[in-house]
């Protein structure tokens, strides 16, 4: 039996106006996610990740200008929604573990008293104080925490407690999707494990969806299901992440793996991506990855490559997909 989909993202464009002109940030981005699926987006700094996120929340940049596309969430476009329409999907609906939020909590506030504040403003019909309180007495037992911190302030936290707080209150209003953006930065590997262990696990006990955004290519293997990656505003390749890291198709994904260190297999010499992403204010003609890319002709130069299924699930932004190597590639 096929999973319904959740959310399906149709041609999304964004823009970022600033003083120099519009920066291409976000460029024809489509993509579908399964109920209960997990799907990964990866790429270099700048790439569009957190773009697409803030987007799909509508809590984008007061610069940034949405041109185009749908985001459907259960069938619904959330960038046909009101303001207030749209405040009250959030968090419901769907919420967002925010990069770096481990360090947002307001430090006069308990933590449980900013988690009632989330649940007091999107619970419909509001709950009373005792249902409230029980909300999050189980959240806590859902991300490891003692009950017994819900009235403590976030200095009396560790990074890590408080990284499960944010989960926690990522939580409150049940929702159907959860973005985290960078979930475990500034954690430690031990505290980094127990943290993803712990959202799979909420995972599955809950059917929610969730979409991973990382830099750390090694944890987005383990926790996905779907691999999206990313290049200069544009989603390259997307697929069952166990295939994509096994047969990666577009160069770009490719040259990433052979340049990432493994604790399994050979010992190999990492090979660099060479060059830098392109300036988004004057994006390349034609592919966007084409001045950094080993396979690169006249085409690519040309002539934009459009995102095609090649396999089953398994889709590429490349004309010259066949002529990347299996495996990866050793350093020079």
């Amino acid at each position: 039996m096929t999973a319904r989909t959740v959310l399906e993202v149709k041609n999304l464009v964004m823009n970022y106006e600033i003083k120099a002109g519009m920066v291409s940030a976000v460029e024809n981005v489509s993509f579908s996610l399964p109920q209960g699926k997990s799907l990964g987006l990866v790429g270099e700094s700048g790439c569009g990740k957190t773009s697409v996120a803030l987007t799909l929340l509508r809590l984008q940049a007061p610069n940034a200008r949405i041109l185009g596309g749908e985001v459907l969430l259960d069938g619904e476009n959330l960038l046909d929604l009101s303001s207030e329409e749209m405040r009250k999907r959030r968090w419901s609906g769907i919420s967002m573990v925010f990069q770096g939020a481990m360090n947002s909590w307001n430090p006069v506030y308990t933590v449980g008293d900013q988690i009632l504040e989330a649940i007091d403003l999107h619970w419909d019909p509001k709950p009373t104080a005792a249902k409230a309180r029980a909300k999050i007495v189980e959240l806590f037992g859902l991300v490891g925490l003692n009950p017994d911190m819900i009235d403590r302030y976030p200095h009396e936290y560790s990074g890590g407690m408080k990284q499960r707080a944010v989960i926690a209150m990522a939580l409150s209003c049940d929702p159907r999707l959860i973005i985290a953006d960078e979930p475990t930065t500034a954690l430690d590997v031990i505290v980094q494990e127990q943290i993803l262990a712990e959202l799979k696990k909420i995972q599955e006990q809950m059917g929610m969806s969730i979409i991973y955004i990382s830099h750390d290519i090694a944890v987005i293997a383990e926790i996905t299901d779907l691999l999206g990656v990313m290049y200069a505003g544009k989603l390259v390749e997307v697929g069952p992440t166990v295939e994509v890291f096994a047969r990666p198709r577009h160069p770009y994904t490719w040259l990433i793996l052979s340049s990432t260190p493994s604790i399994t297999g050979e010992r190999r010499q990492l090979a660099p991506l060479e060059g830098e992403p392109p300036n988004l204010l004057d994006p390349p003609t034609g592919c966007r990855f084409h001045p950094r890319c080993p396979f690169a002709t006249e085409l690519c130069v040309t002539e934009e490559p459009p995102l095609a299924v090649i396999d089953d699930g398994h889709s590429v932004a490349c004309w010259h997909h066949e002529k990347v190597p299996v495996g990866v590639r050793s350093g020079r």
